[in-house]
């Protein structure tokens, strides 16, 4: 499993004009977009909880929104996990809500469904790096990350075939439920032995049906590929129904952690890799061209590398948030730090320099391991709790915060329209 290297509200308003963006307000969603009316939004940046125990460190807030038809606002569900300070050691997973658009939330609920179960062996089976999404058809929220087996001191196991594979867990909101863990079942072809759908954003199609980015290989010691796998779900089961391209790189590690975006009648993937992301797109969402690095608008390379990028798309424009090298960042390890938010010119794949924005900002602490999420048609959330691993992070400001940008965006997000309704 390719892993990373390390594994109330304050609200802070920052004016965002984002220029040279695309698209206008009476643009539906399939058809092209014009380019050269400018997008505004806003950032409110608030803070969830804080935590620094040395104990362990909370990680992975990725949030998801229910629709209510009773309520002004959608429930938002956040789940969230213990990073139990070994590389990638990962506690079961936790639960918060807010009905009221994060004005305030429950406390962190570790669901027993939703937690470590202790094999025969002695092994812990754990889930991480999830990814929380609503599936309009069947009215009911999908959790979907990587499973993991784990020894008595957090070392990964790998002694086990297809111990490293997908799960996913369901909530039923109209009964309060939620399932237990259950794996999706891959091809019994060897190179899916590690199939991971991690940190991944997914899309729910028109017709029901799920688009998962995966990353997969052989081995471990194997350079992992990425593709995007087709799913149909009926609101209790996730089946396999096919993938597309199988996308590969030859260098150190491979690929990993893509994430897929819609935006005008076309899909994107940004894919991790060890020295540099990547980037391409697709008319299906299973076939895409040749991928590329990412790059800045001048020809520059955009210096994100080791860790996952994420979308925000919006209507009339496609947005990317990320790290990057070269922002006075170097004593953040793999420059985890700040988050920036900036438009994507969607022909060129290439990242509109003039638009990057500081989402987040530096405090001393990680912030590689996050997740970014349309609310409703008013808001996109990115969310992500700070890594706090030295004294010297805390000098620097760091207080173990779980962090939610709210982007808010001046115009009604139509993409969302896009999506089935229940």
């Amino acid at each position: 499993m390719m892993r990373k290297m390390w594994s109330n509200a304050m609200g802070v308003v920052i004016a965002l004009w984002i220029g040279n963006s695309i698209g206008n307000s009476d643009v539906v969603a399939d058809e092209p977009v014009p380019q050269g009316i400018a997008l505004d939004f806003t950032v409110k940046l608030e803070t969830v909880m804080k935590h620094d125990d040395e104990k362990f460190l909370w990680f992975h807030p990725r949030v998801a929104a229910i629709p209510s038809a009773k309520r002004a606002f959608p429930t938002v569900v956040m789940t969230i996990q213990k990073h139990l300070r070994v590389a990638d050691y990962y506690s079961g997973l936790n639960v918060m809500r807010t009905d009221d658009l994060g004005k305030t939330w429950t406390k962190p609920d570790p669901r027993a469904e939703l937690d470590w179960v202790r094999e025969s062996d002695g092994a812990n089976v754990a889930v991480c790096d999830v990814t929380p999404g609503w599936h309009a058809p069947t009215g009911k929220l999908l959790m979907i990350g990587a499973r993991v087996r784990y020894g008595k001191k957090g070392e990964q196991l790998q002694d086990r075939s297809r111990s490293q594979q997908t799960a996913y867990a369901v909530h039923d909101p109209k009964t309060g439920t939620w399932s237990k863990w259950k794996v999706l079942k891959m091809p019994s072809d060897d190179r899916f032995n590690i199939a991971f759908s991690a940190c991944a954003q997914w899309l729910v199609e028109p017709d029901g049906s799920l688009l998962l980015p995966f990353y997969f290989a052989s081995a471990s010691s194997e350079p992992h590929s990425v593709t995007v796998v087709q799913c149909q779900f009926d609101g209790q089961e996730l089946q396999y129904v096919r993938h597309g391209d199988e996308i590969s790189l030859d260098s150190a590690g491979g690929l990993a952690e893509p994430s897929l975006a819609y935006f005008a009648g076309r899909y994107f993937l940004t894919i991790r890799n060890k020295a540099k992301g990547y980037v391409t797109q697709g008319s299906d969402g299973l076939h895409f061209a040749p991928i590329k690095p990412w790059k800045f608008d001048d020809g520059l390379e955009l210096g994100s590398h080791g860790t996952q990028q994420h979308w925000l798309s919006h209507s009339e424009g496609l947005f990317l948030s990320y790290t990057r090298r070269g922002a006075n960042n170097d004593h953040i390890g793999g420059h985890r730090a700040p988050l920036f938010i900036a438009q994507v010119h969607p022909e060129t794949l290439q990242v509109i320099r003039k638009t990057e924005r500081i989402l987040i900002p530096e405090r001393g602490a990680l912030m590689g391991n996050f997740g970014a999420s349309a609310i409703n048609e008013n808001e996109s959330w990115v969310t992500v709790a700070e890594g706090v691993w030295s004294d010297e992070a805390r000098k620097r400001g760091a207080e173990g915060a779980v962090f939610v940008a709210r982007v808010m965006w001046a115009k009604p997000n139509r993409l969302l329209n896009r999506q089935p309704r229940h």
